[in-house]
């Protein structure tokens, strides 16, 4: 069973889901696809969507709570990221990129030993299911503008801000 779950935020209303074994869905609930993605899960888990929680979505939200906080930097969950070898290789580099810093898609390709691929990464970051999780809010494009994301880009924005007020790193010039 696919329990789901609405989750409060400074940004909005984010849905999430969780099987036995870990989170495998945080997205907003403004996002036109997410009821195919809810479709999707239940295909490739072979499973039920029903409201509810689990330990994990517990989890979640404590420290989804912590990190609009300000309280929390890294996540420890666990999560369930079914995809492709190339994708989920994607996502496992997302994860390195420290808090309240940004990277390039083009520099996200070097990372990975394959910088031809930048294109092929910009969208295995868009097919992330765990938004905030696994932060690809923190790819912006190679001459700094912000682009690229599915929960818009005034959220990515303000995510990057919170995260840099947070870290000590400068936002729009002034120094936290």
């Amino acid at each position: 069973m696919i329990r789901t779950s609405k989750i409060e935020t400074p940004l909005g209303d984010m849905a999430a889901a969780a099987t036995k074994e870990g989170i495998c869905l945080l997205e907003f609930t403004d996002r036109p696809a997410l009821e195919s993605e809810f479709n999707k899960l239940a295909l490739t888990f072979n499973e039920t969507v029903k409201p509810g929680t689990n330990k994990h979505l517990r989890a979640l939200k404590k420290q989804l709570k912590e990190y609009f906080r300000g309280k929390r930097r890294d996540f420890m969950l666990d999560l369930i990221t079914p995809g492709t070898d190339f994708q989920r290789e994607v996502w496992e580099s997302l994860k390195k990129i420290p808090y309240g810093e940004t990277i390039s898609y083009l520099e996200q390709a070097r990372i990975m030993n394959n910088p031809g691929a930048f294109r092929a990464v910009a969208g295995a970051n868009a097919s992330n299911r765990i938004a905030i999780v696994i932060p690809c809010h923190r790819v912006i494009g190679s001459d700094g503008d912000l682009v690229g994301y599915g929960g818009g880009l005034e959220r990515k924005k303000w995510l990057i801000d919170h995260e840099r007020k947070f870290s000590g790193k400068p936002v729009d010039g002034i120094l936290f």
